[in-house]
């Protein structure tokens, strides 16, 4: 298991639990601690992320968060809280995972380009005693994306490690994106808006 310290910040909101965020994803960690709020990070590797086939698209994310906190849940200290996460891009009701390749990417892209896709981020918030789930779907629309941009992106950004072979706030979020409906942060990967809802009622 891997564990290193983010940044000691001031904890405004005076949370009763060490939380303990579940990624090694440096989108994740940057906005987390956007909510000046103290938090670890720990990775165990080889959960497995496999579903359910019969699972609808929407309520994957969903699924995987509360899959991932079963995995520490036995580890989980009477004072800390383990936030886990995991984000889906699903377009024709068909989830976009991580593409494992360059032509992998640019057909993703080529599925997105001009039109309407949906980025649900599920996540759950786990203590010894009690979990709470939820999930933020994003309405994304792009415009229709040349092959050259598509290319050029994929060529220079490499993608791999993103849901739907895109983030948002790189360079083809900047020239492709033409409307966002809901929570931009949610779509680069942690909706923390509800998150910081979610700990303050906690």
């Amino acid at each position: 298991m891997q564990k290193h310290l983010v940044g000691k910040k001031m904890n405004k909101m005076n949370c009763q639990y060490k939380i303990i965020l579940a990624s090694n994803s440096p989108r994740r960690k940057e906005l987390l601690a956007g909510l000046d709020i103290d938090f670890r990070v720990e990775v165990k590797p080889g959960i497995d992320e496999s579903y359910p086939e019969t699972l609808p698209p929407d309520e994957v994310s969903l699924y995987l968060s509360q899959l991932k906190a079963a995995a520490y849940r036995d580890d989980i200290a009477a004072d800390e809280m383990i936030l886990t996460a995991d984000t889906v891009v699903i377009v024709d009701g068909i989830i976009l995972g991580k593409p494992k390749d360059a032509a992998e990417a640019c057909h993703m892209l080529r599925m997105i380009s001009g039109r309407t896709h949906h980025v649900v981020t599920g996540v759950s918030l786990t203590t010894q005693q009690k979990q709470r789930s939820f999930k933020v779907s994003t309405e994304v629309t792009f415009k229709a994306l040349s092959e050259a941009e598509i290319n050029y992106y994929v060529e220079h950004y490499q993608p791999f490690d993103k849901a739907g072979a895109y983030g948002i706030q790189e360079w083809i979020g900047y020239v492709g994106v033409v409307s966002l409906k809901g929570s931009y942060f949610n779509v680069m990967g942690l909706p923390v808006q509800r998150i910081y809802e979610e700990l303050a009622h906690f």
